[in-house]
């Protein structure tokens, strides 16, 4: 019975990630005009409602905002969302965010997340790379419902700071560790 139950759950995981790669692929249906509207609305998001990131704002040499990422797994899970790179406000690249996991997981959720890149050498990394991934160094800045955004002395002063927030769904927390992002040519 356990062995068929991992060939199931082998199974359903490859097809919920197969699905959410199909869904995602962004030849085909990338629509920057749709993308650019979602990025305005989660920057206009956060800065009304969390207005202790301000610093984050006015200090950060670039901005990568993932307006929406879809994550599922059963077993085998990924995670799949697009957004814009902006520096001064402007956009300058579009990219995607994916990320594969194996382990006990199971269930499905949206989440929404920045990555404010500090220092000039962090935006030029993240910009020169093939594809960038995000570590175990990166620091979390977690905005809750009523209270701070965990923005801390230690946190400013990291090179790339994340934001993650809008979670809904069933897994609950989200971290970035292993989500890789790519450049998408229009």
């Amino acid at each position: 019975m356990t062995h068929l139950l991992s060939r199931r759950g082998l199974l359903a995981g490859g097809a919920a990630t197969s699905l959410l790669a199909a869904c995602g692929n962004p030849v085909g249906n990338f629509n920057a005009e749709r993308l650019d509207a979602r990025v305005d609305a989660t920057r206009d998001f956060l800065r009304q409602n969390h207005p202790e990131l301000a610093n984050l704002f006015q200090d950060a040499q670039g901005i990568l905002y993932m307006p929406l990422v879809t994550e599922a797994g059963f077993f085998l899970g990924g995670s799949f969302g697009q957004g814009a790179l902006r520096i001064a406000d402007a956009t300058v690249d579009y990219y995607s965010a994916t990320r594969l996991s194996a382990g006990l997981q199971i269930g499905a959720q949206q989440y929404a997340h920045v990555l404010f890149f500090m220092t000039p050498q962090a935006l030029a990394d993240f910009r020169a790379g093939e594809g960038w991934a995000a570590s175990a160094d990166l620091r979390y800045a977690l905005p809750e419902e009523g209270g701070s955004a965990g923005v801390q002395t230690t946190t400013m002063f990291s090179p790339v700071i994340a934001v993650v927030f809008g979670q809904a769904g069933l897994i609950a927390g989200a971290s970035l560790a292993g989500v890789r992002y790519q450049r998408i040519i229009p």
